[in-house]
C-alpha cells in the first residue's frame, strides 16, 4: 500500500472522527483488516488519528487563526477533515515535509469535495505553514 492510500484512510477516519468523538468507530476496525496494510501503514494512520484525537482542540485553533473571515461551523466537512488531518501532520508527525502535506491535503479535497475547496484549503494551510516556519 502506498502512503497515498494510507492517507486516505487516515482522512476517512478524522472526517468520522469530526462527527463522533468516539475512538473506536466502525471504519477504523475495518481500515485495520484491509491485508494490504502495511505495518508501516497502520503506524502512520495510527499516528495521524491518535494525534488529532489528542490536539484536536489545538488543531482547531490553529484552522481558526488561518481561516480568516471563516467560522469553523461553517467550513464544508469534507475540507475540514483535510485540513484537520494536514495540521495534525505538519504540527505533531516530524518525518512528513510540510509541503507534502499540503499537497496531499489539496488532492484530498480534490477527491472528495467541491471544485473550489483545494483553493481554501490551500490557503489555509499556506497560512499554518507561514506560522510554524517563523
Amino acid at each position: 500500500m502506498s502512503r497515498k492510500s494510507a492517507r486516505e484512510y487516515a482522512y476517512k477516519l478524522v472526517f468520522e472522527f469530526i462527527f463522533d468523538k468516539d475512538a473506536s468507530t466502525p471504519t477504523k476496525s475495518e481500515i485495520f483488516k484491509d491485508p494490504n496494510l502495511t505495518q508501516l501503514d497502520a503506524d502512520y494512520i495510527s499516528a495521524v488519528y491518535e494525534g488529532v484525537q489528542a490536539h484536536y482542540d489545538d488543531i482547531i485553533e490553529t484552522i481558526k487563526r488561518n481561516a480568516t473571515n471563516f467560522k469553523i461551523e461553517r467550513i464544508f466537512k469534507p475540507d475540514l477533515a483535510a485540513l484537520v488531518l494536514a495540521i495534525c501532520e505538519m504540527q505533531y508527525i516530524d518525518d512528513i515535509p510540510l509541503n507534502v502535506s499540503i499537497s496531499e491535503a489539496v488532492e484530498l479535497v480534490k477527491m472528495y469535495s467541491t471544485d473550489k475547496s483545494y483553493q481554501f484549503v490551500n490557503g489555509v494551510l499556506a497560512g499554518v505553514y507561514k506560522e510554524l516556519n517563523k
